[in-house]
């Protein structure tokens, strides 16, 4: 179990200053980031989610919170507490919300309210804006005290375009508790009784997932697996999870091999709160039958270097999901200058622009006909790879994300304000 309230103000990563992101969108971006944070002096802001490690919320998280208190902001991060069974409903809460029909029963429900109302007794709710994220700890809001003057957030950063209805109909009557519900994408959008904010999330161009990297590092991460550094490189980074379709990546991967040689590498890890990923590691191996051409890489959380330095190594890279909330892996992999190819679901079409950008697809077929066509047109992939990165830049980097949670916050609370800054 993880313990409840756990203040993660050690945890979190060691921040670079803000002043190291003028290089990437200058310092009027910065001074207007001070300037808002400056607004909520006095203003305590408490995160909470499922886990410390593991999936995008976490990653975002860790290099938020420093930057926020370096904005002079009072921000902190607890996780709730939680046991297999939980984790194992939560798991099919977030399957259904993605449109996969998995089965769930009153006692699952049951079992999540179990749970939430321990969370409920134990998690302190101390914060001026309690910003709670994703379905895991949604019912924490009943611990809501009307008489202060707090102001809840929920935050979901899962694809909810077409969710069972079973499960979203539980689900609303603790959202609409909150005082404002924020999504990924104009599509993920409800009919709910209260304001609907549409924020991408972001990456953090100087977290070590994402900086620059010397030759010799990426060099040694590639012999470290045993991947061939002169073979055409195709690349999907993803925790092992049914909706990110890793056994459809390899089918495409297996088209595309019958007309050019070139190897495979699934690369991705597993988080606390999701118990169904060690089951899509061992089919997946099933499904590459041995073959030495694909390389399947379980990464252990703590290492982003690696990550960064496989998806760097990369000739493409290919997200082919089902169901997707965002898509921070392609956000990565544009982010690198890479070609990629990625399923049009979920936030990633906001990403990338079909044939500008990178390259959309539909199917297994559709994957493996864009992999071909970029790894027959090198300078084409490179033009994308150039287009994608400075989409990334103006779109999609962690100090625009600062900047539209710092304005959500403040709406919370200086409507009329907000208005003229």
């Amino acid at each position: 179990m993880q313990s409840a309230n756990v203040q993660n103000d050690n945890q979190v990563a060691v921040a670079r200053s803000i002043h190291d992101y003028d290089r990437f969108v200058g310092p009027a971006m910065i001074n207007n980031l001070k300037l808002l944070a400056d607004r909520l002096k006095g203003k305590v802001i408490q995160n909470v989610n499922s886990t410390s490690v593991g999936g995008g919320v976490a990653e975002i998280l860790n290099r938020m919170i420093p930057l926020l208190r370096e904005l002079g902001v009072d921000a902190h991060w607890d996780v709730i507490k939680g046991g297999e069974q939980f984790f194992q409903v939560t798991k099919k809460i977030h399957n259904l919300l993605h449109g996969r029909l998995d089965p769930i029963s009153e006692h699952d429900f049951e079992i999540f309210m179990e749970t939430s109302a321990m969370n409920i007794r134990e998690v302190d709710t101390y914060g001026d804006i309690v910003f709670i994220h994703d379905p895991q700890p949604i019912a924490l809001v009943k611990k809501r005290n009307n008489k202060k003057e707090s102001k809840w957030i929920w935050r979901c950063h899962v694809d909810v375009s077409k969710p069972d209805p079973r499960v979203w109909k539980f689900l609303k009557k603790f959202i609409e508790k909150y005082d404002a519900s924020v999504f990924s994408a104009p599509n993920f959008s409800q009919k709910l009784s209260i304001p609907q904010f549409l924020l991408s999330p972001s990456i953090d161009p100087l977290s070590d997932k994402n900086i620059e990297l010397p030759q010799e590092t990426i060099a040694a991460v590639v012999a470290k697996y045993k991947i061939d550094p002169d073979k055409p490189m195709i690349t999907q980074v993803s925790r092992f999870d049914y909706l990110k379709d890793p056994v459809g990546v390899i089918e495409a991967y297996r088209l595309v091999k019958k007309h050019i040689d070139c190897q495979l590498v699934l690369a991705g890890g597993t988080a606390s709160d999701d118990p169904e990923s060690a089951v899509v590691f061992e089919e997946v191996k099933e499904k590459a039958a041995n073959d030495p051409d694909i390389h399947i890489l379980l990464i252990p959380p703590g290492s982003d270097i690696e990550i960064n330095a496989l998806q760097r190594a990369s000739t493409i890279i290919i997200q082919k999901s089902i169901k997707e909330g965002f898509g921070l892996t392609v956000t990565e992999a544009l982010w690198k200058g890479k070609p990629v190819v990625a399923s049009a679901v979920g936030g990633i079409p906001l990403q990338i622009k079909h044939k500008y950008s990178g390259m959309l697809c539909h199917t297994v077929e559709g994957a493996a006909f864009a992999v071909k066509q970029l790894l027959n047109s090198p300078e084409y992939a490179k033009q994308l790879g150039s287009n994608a990165r400075e989409h990334v830049r103006l779109n999609f980097l962690l100090t625009r994300h600062l900047k539209d949670y710092l304005l959500l916050f403040l709406s919370l609370y200086y409507r009329e304000d907000i208005v003229n800054l």
